[in-house]
């Protein structure tokens, strides 16, 4: 098996991450790097920090250098960064050493590194967005679709009360629209440019390097913070708080929808259920099933990510490799778990048949309808003792609720045990969720 799921040959169409993928390679992170060293040289360039014809070389060269990012590896492996490796090798390619020697003017490499790391989770955003955005269409159009279609709601894995399958998708699609509307919030709080130099003084950048770096900040179309981050890793937690609460109303679809397509429910069937290599009747469900496994890892990087967050002094070598190990994790993770939910739902099929089956048989379902409609004729707490015995006297008689309701009951209403009739706010909340997402 391969170091990650998200690298492996074998297992890249069980969790599929799409155009995040590329972004999350060493070549990415290099070619990131070059952008932000040229872009740095430009702007310094155009306050005469550096001669302005060596700036336009750099940010040039930076847009046309390959380098091989094995060839930075025996560098980066001894002194932590590569940074140090990466500026060599760039002003070596360069072949222009009277300009070359005013790359990284002023800089350290964790302003390199981290707003590169930011240039490439702005793609990764917009590369996620992208897939939600379809995701939710699908799921809207759905929920419009069945916002009558009748529905056991499960509660404790228990029969509970009807719902309908749209109010169930909307269930789903709520918590990832409202993650939509707040992503604007996210990247104005997250993408931030870093220039603050070795301990986050900037003193190496010179009497104007606050200007230098709303400058860059302009340049690179990422935002100013007005400080140094280099122990603050709220803009990274940020973007993973997000991208996990993705992950967690995913993975809950995926737990939910194992469960009905169990051959005891059957009431979803999927287009592209997996195989069994000795049992012929199987379909299993394996989208879903990578959705909740994908859930149970994000849980874990977010731990250690939240670990990593606290930094000793003003750098903390530890902290920033123990992000460097579980943040593409976590993108690739959310990469994955959109891509999957969205092949998903645009195939999977309800069984209304399946699902109105299942309001058959003893009917207790309708429990809770019928101890409100006792408790217009005695106390609350009588109308739900007696609702108990009736089940029991039910289950003990082989017959329905309703049977057994009626008998004792006469005048009960005459639609007391007709689910399409109890489903409450249901349709209403399907159609609510449809309209609000076809506006997106």
């Amino acid at each position: 098996m391969a170091a990650s799921v998200f690298a492996s040959a074998l297992y890249a169409k069980l969790f599929p991450t799409g155009e995040v993928g590329r972004l999350w390679t060493d070549s990415a992170e290099v070619r990131a790097m070059l952008l932000v060293e040229g872009a740095l040289a430009k702007v310094q360039g155009a306050q005469a920090v550096i001669p302005e014809i060596s700036a336009a070389f750099i940010h040039r060269s930076s847009l046309e250098v390959q380098i091989d990012p094995a060839g930075l590896a025996d560098a980066t492996g001894q002194n932590g960064v590569s940074v140090p490796a990466l500026v060599a090798e760039f002003r070596k390619a360069m072949e222009a050493p009277e300009h070359a020697q005013y790359v990284h003017w002023g800089a350290t490499s964790q302003d390199i590194i981290d707003t590169a790391l930011i240039l490439r989770l702005r793609q990764t955003l917009a590369a996620q967005e992208l897939v939600l955005r379809k995701l939710l269409r699908h799921l809207g159009e759905q929920a419009a679709a069945h916002a009558e279609t009748p529905m056991v709601a499960r509660t404790y894995g228990q029969h509970a009360t009807p719902t309908s399958w749209g109010a169930v998708l909307a269930q789903w699609g709520a918590p990832l629209a409202d993650a939509l509307d707040d992503l604007d919030t996210v990247k104005a709080r997250a993408l931030w440019v870093s220039l603050s130099g070795a301990a986050g003084t900037a003193s190496a950048l010179g009497p104007h390097a606050s200007d230098t770096r709303a400058k860059l900040a302009d340049a690179l179309k990422l935002r100013d913070p007005g400080r140094s981050w280099h122990t603050d890793r709220s803009p990274i937690l940020h973007i993973a708080d997000w991208m996990g609460r993705i992950v967690a109303t995913l993975a809950a679809v995926g737990q939910s929808t194992v469960g009905l397509t169990a051959t005891e429910c059957a009431e979803v069937a999927l287009a592209d259920a997996g195989s069994s290599s000795t049992m012929p009747q199987k379909q299993n469900p394996v989208g879903p099933s990578a959705l909740a496994a994908l859930g149970h890892q994000m849980a874990g990087l977010r731990t250690s990510l939240q670990a990593a967050a606290s930094h000793q002094h003003q750098r903390d070598g530890a902290a920033w490799f123990n992000e460097w190990m579980v943040l593409p994790q976590i993108a690739l993770s959310c990469a994955a778990a959109l891509h999957i939910a969205q092949n998903l739902v645009e195939h999977w099929q309800p069984d209304t048949d399946a699902m109105a089956n299942t309001f058959t048989g003893l009917g207790a379902i309708h429990a809770e309808a019928l101890s409100f409609a006792l408790a217009s004729r005695m106390a609350r707490p009588d109308a739900q003792a007696a609702t108990k015995a009736l089940i029991a006297d039910a289950m003990a008689q082989g017959k329905t609720l309703e049977t057994v309701a009626r008998a004792a009951y006469p005048n009960l209403p005459p639609d007391l045990f007709t689910p399409a009739h109890h489903m409450g706010t249901a349709p209403e909340h399907a159609r609510n969720f449809a309209q609000r997402v076809a506006a997106l």
